[in-house]
């Protein structure tokens, strides 16, 4: 363990480890980070697109909230005909 050779090839066998060590965990990070930008596309993909179903279907629920308000306003318009006509209230 006194030679030079030794304490060099312990030396380059340290700096080959540390070299690695180190290239390998740079490309798990960016292998990571890459798999997490791409599910964050995924995911704001999803919610636009569930964004735009749901404005659609709300416009529809309005659509259909509004025909049945013309509806009421219908039957309200029938049922007041029908109570004038009985009590005689339009005979003036």
């Amino acid at each position: 363990m006194t030679e030079p050779q030794v304490w060099t090839l312990i030396g380059v066998f340290a700096a080959g480890m540390f070299g690695t060590i180190t290239l390998i965990s740079t490309m798990f990070l960016r292998t990571m980070q890459n798999g997490f930008d791409g599910v964050q596309t995924e995911m704001r993909n999803e919610f636009a697109s569930v964004r735009t179903e749901m404005r659609s279907e709300f416009a529809n629920v309005r659509t259909e909230i509004g025909a049945v308000h013309g509806r009421i306003d219908h039957l309200d318009r029938d049922v007041n005909a029908i109570y004038r006509h009985l009590f005689g209230i339009d005979r003036g």
